[in-house]
């Protein structure tokens, strides 16, 4: 059994940690409000920008955005990984690896793939495929929708030129605190729209007028979108990166309060032993002496 000068290190390294975890899961959840106010908020505007961009191009004959829509054969492919620049946040950043490895073995296999990063932890595992054309991580800094736009326009720009073929994003969603759900979302070319004759008559029977014309507006909206979709991932990821944070230190935090405890109790028969066999010394050298 350790002596008890050891026991006593220990249990002042372990609430020393305790106190660690637990500063960092209050910060975590006061930054998550904060960040999952942000992502709550903007959804409704996301996907009504969605339906809005789908009901029209719906309603057009020819494709609408024919240089976000072109599809090509995919032999170069870009994925944007999104992940956090710091760790102890469980297994937020190592499921967004396995998602990484699964798409070059399985869907992007035979393909050139070139990653680039918002994330240091992304960043770091790019770096060893010596594929990654761009690190973002200082977005972390600010994010604000001006700064993710400007992404968003170099990824167009990578497609649109014919640097690559397909885009891809790979984040978690954020669900709550405790669960993330890994999402993988083709960016660029733009799906092309399944025209569902229901829909088509619905769009009719409202008769609305356009100004500019639909042709036009899709147009403007094409771009707007793709930064949503962009802003919204890296919001989401910001969101679910704090959620995931504030979980694992709490558990990290019962923990080690399960171990001082045990510690503790380690302790106090160690110290009991130690007194016990002090008394039996004593009584025996005294029936020594009487002897």
């Amino acid at each position: 059994m350790a002596n008890l000068k050891e026991i006593r290190n220990r249990i002042s390294s372990v609430s020393s940690t305790m106190q660690i975890t637990s500063a960092m899961k209050m910060v975590s959840a006061a930054k998550l409000k904060k960040a999952q106010d942000a992502i709550t908020a903007m959804r409704p505007y996301s996907d009504k920008l969605t339906e809005i961009l789908q009901s029209l191009s719906s309603t057009l004959e020819g494709e609408a955005g024919s240089k976000f829509a072109e599809q090509r054969e995919v032999k170069k492919a870009l994925v944007v990984a999104i992940t956090s620049n710091r760790g102890l946040a469980g297994a937020f950043n190592s499921n967004i690896i396995k998602e990484l490895i699964r798409l070059n073995q399985e869907d992007l296999k035979g393909i050139a793939v070139s990653y680039m990063t918002i994330g240091k932890k992304a960043n770091d595992f790019a770096k060893k495929t010596d594929n990654i054309i761009s690190n973002k991580s200082d977005l972390f800094d600010d994010i604000s929708f001006d700064n993710v736009a400007l992404i968003a326009e170099e990824l167009m720009e990578l497609f649109v030129t014919g640097e690559f073929d397909k885009i891809v994003l790979v984040y978690n969603s954020f669900k709550n605190a405790a669960t993330q759900i890994i999402m993988t979302e083709d960016f660029l070319p733009l799906k092309p729209v399944a025209k569902d004759e229901a829909a088509i008559e619905t769009q009719k029977e409202l008769d609305y007028i356009f100004e500019p014309s639909k042709e036009e507006i899709i147009e403007e909206l094409i771009p707007k979108s793709l930064k949503m979709q962009l802003y919204k991932g890296v919001r989401d990821s910001w969101a679910s990166e704090h959620g995931a944070r504030m979980t694992a230190m709490h558990k990290a935090t019962d923990n080690a309060t399960e171990l001082r405890d045990q510690l503790k109790l380690t302790y106090n028969k160690a110290r009991q032993a130690a007194i016990t066999n002090e008394i039996l010394e004593i009584v025996g050298g005294a029936e020594a002496l009487n002897n």
